[in-house]
């Protein structure tokens, strides 16, 4: 059986939408992105990336779900551009089903490459990012 929480995160997470996920989120999530060796910390800034890549990904979908309790591992495909692309979110919950950790793993190489690029391109044009830059840990 899956949690509520999982459930809504397979729902709202394509969709780019940038509030239904920071409701999903603790206030002090950790968010370690595929792009790069850094992590995003807080709720506003990590709901705005999830956001900006739910917007870049098209043809995602989850193909497999594995987890119980606080621990999942989210199986991943999508493209970015004409690009091919798999992974895994893994997901560490609280006790009150709030997402703490939230990390990515994805290949190929060249995919990651181009998220990074339009990644880069979504948050140049962000105002929000200004701020969130002190976020990133």
């Amino acid at each position: 059986m899956t949690h509520p929480t999982i459930e809504t995160l397979l729902n709202v997470v394509a969709k780019g939408d940038d509030k239904a996920i920071a409701a999903l989120l603790a206030e002090d999530v950790q968010f370690l992105p595929p792009t790069y060796w850094k992590t995003w910390t807080g709720r506003a800034p990590v709901a705005a990336i999830l956001g900006h890549v739910g917007q870049i990904f098209t043809e995602f979908r989850y193909r497999r779900i594995m987890g119980d309790g606080a621990d999942w591992a989210l199986e991943f495909q999508c493209k970015v551009g004409e690009l091919d692309a798999v992974g895994v979110d893994l997901i560490t919950l609280d006790n009150t089903g709030l997402i703490t950790q939230f990390e990515v793993v994805m290949r190929p190489y060249k995919t990651v490459g181009a998220l990074r690029d339009a990644i880069m391109e979504r948050v140049m044009q962000d105002p929000r990012f200004i701020g969130f830059q002190s976020a990133l840990s």
